[in-house]
């Protein structure tokens, strides 16, 4: 029955996503949804930003192995970079009319910055999505009792993704989280209760977990435990705003109050429901202790699955499932789209300057196909956690392309020369302490990087201009930021 349910709702999601693939006509309704999207539809899409595999298996499997403050980066840091993004960027990004976030670094800088913070925004989007990938093969492994393996799994759940993405673009995501929120967010309440009945009441779960001391969430006070409990915050707080997938729902509502107040909601829901999978999790170490101990030496993002599929009714099953489903698959497809639609329109449109409407629609359908096979083959050789996966997306967002957005936005004195020293001086310090082999347990190598970015764009901004611009709304160099809409 519960296969026979999994089944039903891949083919009603396909189905829907496909339905709304007859309203593109252009790459405008493909990459931002013909920017007409009301506040309901874009606080889901927003919700569903984050909403994913992570949330409901990666976090819940963290907190019960690590506690409260393991999951710093996630809700908390992901949660406010959608308030953030919302009270500070979504009114000033809507009013350009662009189409991606990659149009800002060139119009505001030039070409080079451009090309290189799209790359990088580009490589972020590898974890992420292989994340989403990889559940999907977990769910699919779980449902069919082992008859289906988490490989093929993962191809099945590649594939059908892809099919309606592909054709719908960001009018099938839109549609699909304005769906998939009620789903989620009804199916995690009945499981609450559900669960919560089985444990002994919300209160027994707390109170066992402050006992375990798994609530708390503040470091001790010293320097060698805040500044890893800052970078791991930071990472995902300001690493995830300068992201396609944040702008492209940001900048697919109808009107830009509208994007702020969708943002704002969107995320604070996020953080609410995020600790229901915690709370889910927790539980079943009251529920089947001996089960929970060897689940988390094995592989802690079963604790969750394996508590609904043992104990809870059937009906109870396809709820979950269903919101399982739902979230992974509203977070999968908008996370193949993004970095799909940011490749097309800021690299390989710079190689095809007459390229047409049609023309390059057909481009970023064709690159969505190449980025989910690049993904599919990382998922399926990643060991990573999904959590891991997630936390380390961003890393290389943070360290080039947040100090050159906000410094754009916020600082008129910002010049392209210090974009680019800070993105070299970000990337550089980054990559060289990753790679170093014997990384500071103080200092996370991202935390550095985003340190060392500022101080370049700064110090380069600053100094004598030697790189000129190449393309740019206004002259000289030291151009005033963006507020008024490009054409």
């Amino acid at each position: 029955m519960l296969l026979s349910f999994v089944i039903l709702y891949l083919a009603f999601s396909v189905g829907i996503g496909l339905y709304a693939a007859t309203r593109v006509h252009n790459i405008k309704d493909f990459a931002v949804a013909g920017r007409c999207l009301p506040l309901p539809v874009v606080t889901a899409t927003v919700f569903a930003t984050w909403f994913g595999a992570e949330t409901v298996l990666g976090i819940s499997a963290t907190f019960v192995k690590d506690g409260l403050r393991a999951v710093v980066a996630d809700p908390f840091g992901s949660s406010l970079c959608l308030i953030l993004a919302g009270l500070l960027f979504a009114r000033r990004l809507y009013r350009l009319n662009l189409l991606t976030i990659g149009d800002y670094y060139r119009l505001r800088y030039n070409r080079v910055v451009e090309v290189l913070c799209t790359l990088c925004i580009v490589a972020s989007y590898l974890g992420w999505v292989s994340a989403q990938i990889k559940a999907l093969g977990l769910v699919f492994n779980i449902v069919t009792d082992g008859a289906m393996s988490q490989p093929i799994g993962m191809v099945l759940g590649a594939l059908i993704v892809l099919t309606y993405t592909t054709f719908g673009g960001m009018f099938s995501v839109a549609i699909l989280d304005f769906v998939q929120i009620t789903i989620i967010m009804g199916g995690m309440l009945y499981i609450g209760s559900v669960v919560s009945g089985l444990a002994g009441g919300v209160g027994a779960v707390v109170t066992h977990a402050a006992a375990a001391g798994k609530l708390d969430f503040f470091p001790p006070a010293s320097l060698e435990s805040w500044i890893p409990f800052l970078g791991a915050w930071v990472t995902m707080m300001f690493g995830s705003i300068p992201q396609q997938d944040v702008f492209q729902r940001i900048t697919s509502a109808r009107d830009e109050g509208t994007a702020v107040r969708g943002s704002v909601l969107g995320g604070s829901l996020y953080f609410f429901f995020a600790f229901v999978p915690m709370f889910l999790a927790y539980s079943a170490t009251l529920i089947d202790p001996a089960q929970v101990t060897g689940l988390l030496e094995r592989d802690s993002q079963l604790v969750l699955p394996t508590l609904i599929v043992q104990h809870t009714p059937i009906v109870a099953q396809i709820v979950f499932f269903g919101a399982l489903l739902s979230a992974i698959m509203s977070c999968s497809s908008a996370t193949l789209l993004a970095p799909s639609v940011a490749f097309s329109e800021n690299i390989v449109k710079g190689f095809l300057p007459t390229i047409g409407d049609r023309g390059l629609l057909l481009v970023m359908r064709t690159v969505l196909i190449g980025f989910a096979a690049i993904v599919l083959l990382f998922a399926l050789h990643s060991e990573a956690s999904i959590f891991r996966m997630v936390e380390s997306a961003y890393k290389v967002t943070l360290v080039a392309a947040f100090v050159p957005l906000c410094a754009g936005l916020y600082w008129a004195r910002a010049t392209t020369q210090g974009a680019l020293l800070a993105i070299a001086a970000g990337l550089g310090t980054w990559m060289m302490l990753e790679l170093s082999g014997s990384p500071n347990p103080v200092w996370p190598p991202q935390f550095v990087g985003f340190l060392m970015a500022s101080a370049g764009m700064v110090t380069g901004s600053l100094l004598p201009q030697w790189f000129g611009h190449s393309v740019g709304l206004v002259s000289p160099e030291r151009r005033p930021p963006l507020t008024t809409p490009v054409e």
